[in-house]
């Protein structure tokens, strides 16, 4: 009799993580284990911290060595070689030569010489008299104010004498910058205004330049440094790994640009743009982006600056260092050392960060997994149980077996098939599953995938089920065994996917995973979508969940995608004994079960992808019978409708899903299927056809109460026969139609800890429309590293 009392086991809750596969215990002489597919696209997730992007510049304030040494031949007053820039001569003689003098009053003598010193030549700042007020500004022009002095600095006197060149004209001029008024003062010390600049000047600052671009979008070439920061960047490579296996990361080089000009995004009229130009074409120490632009019309933020100085500098430092015969000009010198200083604070962060980024290159070098592999992985944990309140009915020949142990058979007398109940509702079960997945890449666009599987789980849904529905309705896909025995590591998945093309890729492998690659949707992905068996993938598909073969993965365009796979069977969770003809030498690849599946996907927008699936089936016999769990698309059991004994079968799916995103916080998926499975008996009965359909849909509730939480609510009917059920032996019932009302809410409470509540219900279970209705539910807690 059936314990009331047991209704309240569908009230159970709890905190613990992460769900398991159904241990397949021994196997009967007839097929009654069910699928235990796994829809996926990708199984990874992040637990390498990524690396802090805009670390990926090398910046530091570098000494250009010896600047006295360099120049000590130089011509030490004004260089005649550039008479245009001669601006801060002071000659009484020449008032229109005079630059410091505003052009509108070229009558007045500005830089005037103190007639307090009678003796000092006008024409050259005696080095001697440093406290001299070389250029002080004619009171009788106060509007020009070109170039005076700041009586509480002197040492910033506006035609400064460098100390390090002592022989070198004071007023002495940049010729990088002929425009520049040439005694102006560093802006450093900018309460001095030792040598304002004349406001009708074209001369804008660099610290007005607050472009948004983030400082790693510049490239440093033919810097030791820069060529650091390239390496670190790697760390991004073994950071994550959470998008589909499509989702193959390419990188490109940035390419050399050589003129200024083609950097669209620094302006000619801004004062940097003299700079730029100088450095990129003489020295080719600055890179752009293949564009020609630094990613926008948006200018060079101070920092961008700053890294490009700084590999320049070392450019010129390497130069002067290796005796190449290259010489460095004598204004690029000034000019960088004016720059260095100007934007020391920008340098000494970015040196910083380097610092910082180059540490944290070197710990993770040291610990991590590998230079080729990145680990990854999921636990469950599952909290289930499931009620039904009254003696449900099962096709078996003894109901109260364990689910692995019910056969299923005909009454002699009548041939129907025979009927069980089962007297109890089972117990609340916690169990768990683990993934572990090895990704390996050769050549940065390869991946060979290996997975390993341990779990232990047996849903308590399981109880209910006629022969041949092990693991379908009522039981959540993580809440399952990994292999044939509970507690048993297995190799779930080993597959190598390499591209032909851009567009084309192949997988091939003795174990590929047929839903990594086939019958995806947006909303019914097990991970944080709708959770049961039935729910993540079509019931009709596949009788190779894994196997050994090839797939052929051709990306037409952007709206189009084209899948094609060959697969023998290779299933972690069937006993080769009996099972995995592909690997079964007189069975092979091509005489066992296999399937054969084309799927065309089209996604019109973003926001909507529709799929339409045909799968081939060649379906091995086991003991005379047709049946789960290698019999997709047929659930339950088939013999020639009278107990006899049937050969190998075919089947033919036809298969249509879809999602879509209406709004950012709601979405609608679905699918259909339909399948005819040919049975020919090895007895004197006629061939037959089984034929039967599925169909589902759902909403979703993306973000709900929190970001990245999903809600899905679904109707489906998972195995609906439309004709032949006179073949069944199990699974046809009474000619009543399952159907399943699921809700699952996927919260993630971390990025690496989630908790996945899911409660069904399951009416006329087992296609018996006089059966109560089930109830299961379920707590998942979910760890991904």
């Amino acid at each position: 009799m059936v314990n009331n009392s047991t209704s309240v086991k569908a009230f159970w809750l709890s905190f613990l993580i992460s769900g398991a596969a159904v241990p397949l215990g021994p196997i009967a002489a007839t097929a009654q284990i069910q699928d235990t597919s796994t829809p996926e696209v990708a199984l990874e997730a992040s637990a390498v911290p990524r690396a802090t992007p805009d670390a990926a510049l090398a910046a530091g304030k570098i000494e250009i060595p010896q600047l006295a040494r360099i120049t000590a031949e130089a011509n030490s007053g004004v260089d005649r070689a550039l008479p245009d820039t001669d601006a801060a001569w002071v000659n009484s003689a020449l008032p229109e030569t005079d630059a410091t003098v505003d052009r509108a009053s070229p009558e007045t003598d500005i830089a005037k010489v103190d007639r307090a010193l009678p003796q000092t030549d006008a024409d050259w700042v005696n080095s001697a008299l440093p406290e001299t007020d070389i250029a002080t500004v004619d009171r009788a022009l106060p509007d020009t104010d070109a170039a005076k002095v700041d009586r509480a600095l002197p040492e910033t006197d506006a035609a400064k004498v460098d100390r390090a060149l002592p022989e070198t004209d004071a007023a002495w001029v940049n010729s990088a910058l002929p425009e520049t008024d040439i005694a102006t003062v560093d802006r450093g010390l900018p309460d001095t205004d030792a040598a304002k600049v004349d406001r009708a000047t074209t001369t804008p600052e660099i610290t007005e330049a607050i472009g948004e671009l983030p400082p790693q979008k510049l490239e440093i070439a033919n810097s030791p440094q820069s060529q650091q920061v390239a390496e670190a960047s790697k760390v991004d490579d073994i950071s994550s790994e959470t998008g589909s296996a499509d989702d193959l990361s390419i990188q490109e080089d940035a390419a050399q640009v050589t003129s200024v000009s083609q950097l669209s995004d620094v302006r000619p009229t801004d004062w940097a743009f003299q700079a730029l130009q100088s450095l990129v074409e003489r020295y080719g120490c600055i890179a752009g982006y293949p564009d020609g632009t630094f990613r926008g019309n948006r200018a060079m933020t101070r920092y961008e600056f700053a890294a490009g100085l700084n590999a320049c500098l070392d450019q010129i430092t390497k130069q002067i260092g290796g005796s190449t015969g290259n010489l460095v000009k004598r204004e690029d010198l000034l000019a960088l050392q004016r720059l260095q200083e100007e934007f020391a604070a920008e340098l000494a962060t970015l040196r910083g960060r380097v610092d910082a980024l180059e540490a944290r290159t070197a710990e993770l070098e040291a610990n991590q997994f590998s230079t080729t592999t990145k680990l990854n992985g999921f636990a469950w944990f599952n909290l289930t149980g499931a009620f039904a309140g009254d003696r449900v009915r099962v096709e078996a020949t003894n109901g109260n077996a364990a689910p692995l142990d019910r056969v299923a058979g005909r009454d002699p007398v009548t041939n129907r098939p025979i009927v069980q109940r089962v007297d109890d509702d089972p117990e609340i079960t916690f169990s768990q599953l683990v993934w572990l997945t090895l990704t390996t890449s050769f050549t940065g666009k390869d991946e060979l995938i290996t997975q390993l599987a341990v779990g232990n789980g047996n849903s308590p849904a399981n109880q209910y089920t006629s022969t041949g529905f092990f693991n379908t309705f009522g039981t959540p896909f993580l809440d399952q065994t990994a292999g044939a025995n509970p507690n048993e590591v297995i190799l779930r998945e080993l597959s190598y996917r390499f591209p032909v093309s851009n567009s084309l890729q192949v997988v091939v492998g003795p174990r590929i995973n047929f839903y990594r690659y086939f019958d995806n949707n947006k909303f019914n992905f097990f991970v944080d979508g709708a959770s049961s068996f039935n729910s993540n993938n079509s019931p009709l598909l596949s009788a190779t969940r894994r196997g050994a073969g090839a797939v052929v993965l051709w990306d037409i365009g952007r709206a189009l995608k084209l899948r094609f796979g060959y697969l023998g069977e290779s299933t972690e969770f069937l006993p080769t004994s009996v099972f995995n003809s592909a690997s079964n030498p007189s069975q092979g690849l091509f005489d066992g079960t296999n399937t054969t599946t084309a799927e065309l996907t089209f996604s019109p927008s973003n926001r909507t992808n529709l799929r339409f699936l045909y799968s081939r089936s060649n379906i091995q016999q086991i003991g005379g019978l047709i049946g789960s769990p290698n019999s997709k698309p047929l659930n339950g059991v088939a013999d020639d409708g009278f107990g006899g004994r049937l050969g190998n079968a075919t089947a033919n799916t036809y298969s249509f899903n879809f999602d879509w995103s209406v709004t950012g916080g709601f979405g609608l998926f679905g699918r259909y299927g339909y399948a005819e499975t040919n049975i020919f008996p090895k007895t004197n009965r006629p061939d037959g056809t089984i034929k039967n359909q599925s169909y589902q849909l759902g909403l979703a509730f993306p973000d709900l109460f929190k970001e990245g939480a999903l809600l899905t609510v679904s109707y489906l009917v998972p195995f609906d026969f439309t004709g032949g059920r006179r073949f069944l032996i199990s699974g046809g019932g009474n000619g009543g139609t399952q159907y399943e009302i699921e809700a699952t809410y996927y919260f993630p409470l971390t990025d690496h800890v989630s908790i996945v509540p899911a409660f069904y219900a399951i009416g006329n279970p087992n296609n018996f429309d006089n059966n109560p209705t089930i109830f299961v539910g379920n707590l998942r807690t979910q760890f991904s590293f």
